[in-house]
């Protein structure tokens, strides 16, 4: 019927270099490629939906979302492009812009497609890390869909005949000269990275650097901010953290405590010897205190001094000075009671007549 009908002289007329029975024919493999892309939308839309609702991953809703963003429009441009094939001008500047338009449709298409897994990437590190670091993880997707989108450029400007050689070595040494003019600037941001990643403190540890000590409030692209105990705000170069030896407090179990006392030399062998039981017994009584161990230690200029090491079975700094206090007044108090002497600096003069 079809050939009949094409037998028909009126589509022999030609029309820019082609005749009617050609554009008939374009039009028909438009309407059937049209067709077999929706229907492969809609098979494939419907597949993953259904794997999707019975698997507990989410790649395939990252993969639904992919396949979502190609909009009707472009399936229209791509049955529009396969019909067009059929079709020959003889004005080659038609083919060219066709043929330009579908490779930057095809490119853009691409780098979104591209663009939906770094979001999906980002997210599950996200959710691995509970959420934290979300700064440091929304400046990584950036950079990563800003390099999508340069790789995609230098492919459309290569396949449009432009050497992109020379271009990307002008790149690269105009790079070159930005990082040399901010490379302060770029180390506190990798610094800030590496601080993200690696994790050697978080915000609300209570950490150590140097001279400097405070509970970490923020950290930022260049700085990290404390605040210290007595109130004020410090801030860091996030540089000098990553080249600096860090105590982190937050991260401890427990606190293990050294200190010494010392008695008068005028004190008994008799009470010396009680002074270890009477140490640890005080320990052992004390709520959230482990006792390690108490030893004579030595004879020093004015007094008979005694070591002691327990542990504070609790990181948080103001539970190890309540505990440290409650001990201190222990000590102080059953010494009062046993009448021993504690030590302090003192001379004796001995006059010769």
């Amino acid at each position: 019927m079809i050939t009949t009908l094409f037998q028909n002289p009126i589509f022999s007329n030609v029309f820019l270099g082609n005749t009617l029975q050609q554009y008939t024919i374009a039009l028909i493999a438009f309407v059937v490629f049209l067709i077999i892309l929706g229907i492969f939308r809609t098979v494939i839309l419907a597949r993953l939906g259904k794997l999707a609702a019975i698997t507990e991953t989410d790649i395939d809703d990252t993969a639904v979302r992919v396949i979502k963003t190609l909009k009707p429009p472009f399936y229209i441009f791509l049955s529009f492009y396969l019909a067009f094939q059929f079709l020959t001008f003889e004005a080659v500047i038609v083919d060219q812009v066709v043929n330009v338009i579908f490779l930057l449709w095809i490119v853009y298409q691409v780098i979104i497609a591209l663009s939906v897994l770094v979001d999906y990437m980002i997210q599950k590190k996200l959710d691995k890390d509970e959420g934290q670091n979300v700064f440091a993880y929304s400046i990584l997707k950036k950079i990563a869909k800003l390099l999508i989108w340069l790789f995609g450029i230098l492919f459309v400007l290569s396949n449009f005949g432009i050497d992109v050689t020379s271009l990307i070595a002008g790149l690269g040494i105009g790079g070159i000269a930005i990082a040399l003019a901010v490379q302060n600037i770029l180390g506190d941001l990798l610094s800030s990275f590496a601080i993200y990643f690696d994790k050697p403190f978080e915000i609300g540890d209570f950490i150590v650097v140097g001279d400097k000590k405070g509970t970490v409030e923020k950290i930022g692209i260049k700085t990290t901010r404390l605040r210290s105990p007595q109130g004020e705000e410090i801030i860091m170069a996030n540089s000098k953290l990553t080249d600096a030896h860090i105590q982190n407090f937050k991260r401890m179990e427990e606190r293990r405590v050294v200190f010494s006392i010392g008695v008068v030399y005028e004190t008994s062998s008799d009470k010396l010897k009680k002074i270890p039981t009477i140490v640890k017994k005080i320990i052992e009584s004390t709520d959230g205190a482990r006792f390690d161990r108490v030893h004579f230690k030595s004879f020093d200029d004015s007094a008979l001094s005694f070591e002691i090491s327990y542990y504070v079975l609790s990181s948080e700094y103001t539970q190890y000075l309540d505990i440290n206090q409650s001990i201190n007044f222990a000590i102080k108090e059953t010494f009062e009671n046993e009448k021993i002497d504690m030590a302090y600096p003192t001379q004796t003069l001995y006059i010769q007549k």
